[in-house]
């Protein structure tokens, strides 16, 4: 193997994890999670040598994966059904019901509402970058932002606007 694949195999190795936790949030299934990440690592090989002058891969990799998230659910090609059978992935929080509640709230959003919220604030990226990688307008993305936010409080049965003490994502 040459440099640039050592390069790649151990930047794969150290994010394929994380890779696969956000596209989690995005689909809900911890199985197509494992194709989106695979999808992204693989279309990221073929273009590495380019990707490793640039000065974030990580931020290339959520673009590819954000758009190989929004492909699959256009195209439509799995017919696969989600189910209330997760996968053996051990829980590692106190907080898994909570968490298992916002999951269930964000598979209720549309995809491109859903792939707004979990970039802008489970990877915690700014307006700009998230409209970059999806392709959007800002305020795009600022509007969508506000909206999704607002249909997951009252998906989780919170008030609909911003009180002290009461932020969804603290």
């Amino acid at each position: 193997m040459s440099g640039a694949d050592d390069d790649f195999v151990e930047y794969a190795r150290a994010s394929a994890g994380q890779l696969r936790r956000t596209a989690y949030l995005l689909c809900r299934d911890w199985d197509l999670a494992a194709d989106l990440t695979q999808t992204t690592l693989a279309r990221m090989f073929a273009k590495w040598q380019r990707i490793i002058r640039r000065d974030n891969p990580h931020a290339y990799a959520r673009q590819v994966l954000s758009r190989a998230f929004l492909d699959h659910h256009r195209t439509k090609r799995s017919h696969e059904v989600v189910t209330a059978e997760f996968s053996d992935v051990p829980g590692t929080s106190e907080d898994s019901d909570l968490r298992l509640t916002l999951i269930d709230a964000l598979s209720r959003l549309p995809p491109r509402d859903r792939a707004i919220v979990v970039l802008r604030y489970w990877e915690d990226l700014s307006v700009e970058t998230v409209a970059e990688i999806l392709g959007l307008p800002t305020g795009t993305v600022t509007s969508q932002s506000a909206r999704s936010l607002a249909r997951l409080r009252q998906l989780l049965g919170q008030p609909a606007g911003p009180t002290p003490g009461n932020s969804l994502f603290a």
